[in-house]
């Protein structure tokens, strides 16, 4: 099948930029700058599963973006018992979007997987997040200009896996579905959906999870070059 693959389409959060890293990062220095004294390993260690439940119901169109940025930090304060008021909980959120893509740390392998294919391929991101952070994440991290188009849902108006915003991906990219390949962390948005619209992919399970599926499955980004 790879012989005939033409386009190279990336999901970017969790998949070559480290969101977690960044993400902690970021906590670490708003949480100083705003003076909340509190253990960052206890609030990522619940603020992580709870920030990835609210991108689930926001891919179900079950909350907003607004409702996504407020909630997640509210549930996490919550958790572990600490009072933080609503005007501090919006201050913080805005300066979690203001800082995050100030931190570039990618994914171990990436710049050098993107230069391994970036003469064999046409390389695109299919991305979930928000159309201004991304740009600045990909610009920050030097990896912006490694891809012809970048489609964001908030173009589109609708998330991964729905397969509207692969159609127009592959469309802004002249591409055909039997000749692009998707490559992301997710399961349901970034596999599934691209598998469902007659797209190759490639699981990137970064934490080596042991996924029960019959999807082709890599641990590192340089494990790409056995595949593609």
């Amino acid at each position: 099948m790879t012989h005939q693959i033409k386009h190279v389409f990336f999901d970017l959060d969790h998949t070559l930029w480290d969101f977690d890293k960044n993400s902690g990062l970021t906590f670490e220095k708003i949480f100083k700058l705003n003076k909340i004294e509190i253990s960052l390993n206890n609030f990522l260690s619940v603020y992580e599963p709870i920030n990835l439940n609210y991108w689930k119901l926001y891919r179900e169109e079950k909350v907003t973006k607004s409702a996504l940025r407020y909630g997640r930090l509210k549930d996490a304060f919550d958790k572990i018992g600490v009072e933080v008021d609503d005007a501090m909980i919006y201050q913080l959120s805005d300066a979690y979007i203001e800082n995050l893509s100030s931190f570039n740390n990618l994914f171990e392998g990436t710049s050098e997987i993107l230069d391994y294919l970036k003469d064999k391929y046409q390389l695109h991101i299919i991305t979930n997040g928000f159309e201004e952070a991304q740009e600045k994440k990909m610009i920050s991290s030097n990896i912006r200009s490694y891809f012809k188009t970048v489609t964001n849902s908030e173009m589109v108006g609708v998330k991964k896996p729905n397969p509207k915003i692969f159609n127009f991906a592959l469309d802004i990219a002249k591409a055909k579905a039997s000749e692009s390949i998707m490559i992301g962390d997710n399961l349901e948005a970034d596999i599934e959906g691209a598998h469902n619209i007659g797209m190759d992919t490639i699981h990137f399970d970064y934490k080596a999870s042991d996924y029960n599926h019959t999807y082709k499955r890599i641990t590192n980004l340089k494990m790409l070059a056995n595949h593609l």
